[in-house]
């Protein structure tokens, strides 16, 4: 394609520099994630094809020190590529292939100016390798890279919550449901009840996680892995376990490894439903914050800024805000996984580059959100007892109580007079009592004062299930 100018002081190569032009599309560049996992196989190739014979020992170990240096990120700043390029991430396996090299030649004592130079991209960094299986290799390895880190985070807003829940087990409040009205729940019950939802997306995450180990690294450019050792598969599964204790494995099948995106799209899946997990509890969060004084006001979330610029004393719930907003973002990242990975045809994917873009920018702002979310929003949350207790006692739905008692019917029309009186089901139900209008729905016999006052007067009891005055518990 004839001559091209590149920066001198630049580690990338002609093809990095026809990228750079060719593309100026945003100025977003891939995650550090990507590029350790491309260095992290250059390093291991070169390892295995040196172990094999193939490859030269003092040119091998140059490329490794190389791949070492851009796996700890001292040369950042030579890999300005755009997701939004050429299909399947051809100048990204390059633009890392031309650093590498060049940085093992500057290892070898040769400057990136001469003509001739030992370590060649193409011919030794790439050795038994193409875009083609390594780009699909290094997007796994990336996730299982930023995994735990993930993983942990959300282990400490469940470890959180579960506190939160075990602090605020004696309130006893009024349960919503359709954000009405409904039975006492205690407001521990509440926070135990987000907190395993977050474990199980958890368990959700790493499961998809193990699915992303199926590494299909040297199925070369078709999935025949034409141009690599018939060992070199299998020898690179082992040295990438040597080096990242990833625990990854073959795929078994490297024409599926190449063709086919779907555990990525599996992966990105299970940090879509934690997303929806999240903007559920944090909506939540916002609704029982509400208020103040013209709200449910049933918890307190931490002051962290004030929340307007003309209204004084004002705050909201931004910490939950964020994370709303976060959410969104990652339920739109993953709808563009979902759709790049059903865009490969016959033997490729070619969506690859924004693939990786998309999932690592979730993984990082995700792990970044939720800690920010358990340190300074849930860990200091604080219940306001008085409003949670003083609504349940407006709460004529405690009814349902009696329902065993006195039977729906007549429940819901002691339900209907006390909100029609303002008064509470216990009042209405000893008037009927006297009465003499509230009657056993089974055998007809009086109900009696004490039989009301032995169900309602122990609303915590109500959130322990069973059935309450005949008998069945509580």
């Amino acid at each position: 394609m004839g001559e091209l100018q590149v920066p001198e002081n630049a580690l990338w190569g002609a093809q990095t520099q026809r990228a750079l032009q060719n593309f100026p599309i945003s100025n977003l560049k891939q995650n550090h994630a990507f590029i350790y996992s491309m260095a992290l196989l250059k390093r291991a190739a070169a390892e295995v094809n040196r172990d094999l014979g193939l490859l030269d020992a003092k040119i091998a170990n140059a490329i490794v020190q190389a791949a070492q240096e851009v796996m700890d990120d001292k040369h950042a700043d030579h890999f300005q590529l755009n997701p939004f390029q050429a299909g399947a991430g051809t100048s990204h396996n390059m633009n890392i292939n031309e650093v590498i090299a060049n940085r093992a030649n500057q290892i070898l004592g040769a400057q990136i100016t001469d003509a001739k130079k030992p370590v060649n991209p193409n011919d030794h960094v790439n050795m038994a390798q193409s875009t083609n299986d390594t780009i699909p290799t290094a997007i796994r390895l990336g996730v299982l890279y930023r995994l735990n880190n993930l993983l942990n985070a959300l282990e400490a807003l469940a470890d959180a919550l579960d506190q939160k829940a075990a602090e605020f087990d004696d309130i006893v409040k009024s349960g919503r449901t359709h954000l009405q009205d409904a039975v006492p729940v205690r407001m521990g019950q509440e926070f135990g009840g987000y907190a395993q939802a977050i474990r199980n997306d958890r368990e959700r995450i790493a499961t998809a996680a193990d699915r992303v180990r199926r590494l299909g690294i040297g199925g070369t450019a078709a999935g025949t892995g034409l141009n690599a050792h018939p060992e070199y598969h299998h020898r690179m599964i082992a040295r990438l376990n040597e080096l990242t204790g990833f625990n990854v494995r073959s795929s078994g099948n490297l024409f599926e490894s190449m063709q086919s995106m779907a555990d990525v799209a599996d992966f990105s899946a299970s940090l879509n439903t934690l997303a929806v997990t999240l903007t559920r509890i944090a909506n939540d969060f916002r609704l029982l914050a509400s208020g103040p004084t013209t709200g449910l006001d049933e918890i307190r979330l931490p002051a962290v800024q004030p929340g307007s610029s003309i209204m004084p004393g004002k705050v909201n719930p931004v910490l939950a805000e964020m994370m709303n907003m976060v959410c969104y973002h990652i339920m739109g990242n993953n709808l563009t996984v979902q759709l790049a990975s059903a865009a490969g045809q016959l033997e490729l994917n070619v969506m690859m580059p924004v693939i990786a873009y998309d999932l690592f920018m979730a993984m990082d702002i995700f792990t970044n959100a939720i800690d920010a979310f358990t340190t300074k929003c849930v860990v200091g949350i604080k219940a306001n007892r008085e409003k949670a207790e003083g609504w349940l006692g407006k709460n004529v739905i405690i009814v349902t109580a009696l329902n065993p008692v006195i039977g729906y019917l007549e429940g819901a029309a002691i339900a209907k007079e006390a909100m029609a009186k303002n008064m509470s089901v216990r009042e209405i139900a000893l008037e009927r009592i006297s009465r003499g209008e509230l009657k056993h729905v089974n055998t007809g016999e009086p109900v009696t004062i004490q039989e009301i006052d032995a169900i309602l007067g122990d609303l915590r009891a109500l959130t322990e299930g069973g059935v309450h005055g005949v008998g069945g518990g509580g």
